[in-house]
């Protein structure tokens, strides 16, 4: 994976350091318990790799701002699951200027997150021998058409090994996709439903998706949250980061 450079210092080289901070940066939101859910990512940071420097950031609606917490070394590692706007515009406008500050690659479709996924499911019930079961994951949504083909990918590795009668994605941020997504996967079969969330945490737009789910009587699982299996992603993209040559 390619790390972005900003201010590059030859003194903050390839392997892991204990000196270069990890600046958790989360999108931000009203939603005090998506902030919340950050922290509770930061706090297993800290005991899976004891030393680091975690700090954690928010792009917008949330303190402190991504500029507040920077110093030369550290390394701002997305807590995004896409690679949409605050990943490939947002971060990098607020970090340029900054010496010696790395940019980390989104945690994306990681196997691990979509290991995630299946316990999750499993706490509502899901069996992956369950022929009638159509399962729809749904997602934030991006207007970076690449992002949406990217998290588009899960729903096969979730239904990957499975007797499902099927899987699709759909965006929350789109009224009727997961409608869309219902209606389609009973014309494969399917006799029950479940919706699966692809979102680190809760907030106000999953409540909607929550609210159909509801109202159409269909179960949900919780968010991937503060998994140990989301941090340990997340300290990957750290070093990963960090392994990245410094450009001139």
């Amino acid at each position: 994976m390619t790390s972005l450079i900003f201010g590059a210092d030859p003194r903050h080289s390839a392997a892991p350091s204990l000196r270069s901070p990890l600046v958790l940066t989360a999108h931000g939101s009203r939603d005090s318990r998506s902030a919340a859910n950050a922290r509770a990512v930061a706090r297993r940071l800290r005991v899976l790799r004891p030393g680091l420097d975690v700090r954690v950031a928010f792009c917008e609606l949330n303190t402190p701002a991504l500029p507040e917490v920077l110093t030369p070394g550290a390394v701002v590692t997305p807590f995004l699951l896409a690679d949409a706007y605050h990943a490939r515009i947002d971060i990098p406008s607020q970090i340029a200027g900054f010496a010696g500050v790395r940019q980390a690659e989104v945690l994306g479709e990681d196997d691990r997150l979509v290991a995630v996924v299946r316990e999750r499911l499993s706490g509502v019930g899901v069996s992956p021998l369950d022929s009638g079961l159509g399962v729809v994951v749904v997602a934030i949504g991006s207007s970076h058409a690449l992002a949406n083909v990217r998290t588009a990918s899960v729903a096969a590795k979730l239904s990957a090994g499975t007797r499902w009668a099927g899987a699709t994605t759909a965006f929350a941020t789109s009224s009727d996709s997961i409608a869309g997504a219902v209606s389609d996967l009973r014309r494969r079969g399917a006799r029950r439903l479940v919706i699966a969330p692809w979102f680190l945490a809760p907030g106000r737009l999953l409540d909607r998706v929550s609210d159909y789910a509801r109202d159409n009587g269909i179960p949900m699982a919780a968010t991937l949250g503060a998994h140990r299996m989301v941090a340990e992603t997340v300290l990957d993209r750290y070093d990963e980061a960090l392994a990245e040559p410094i450009a001139a």
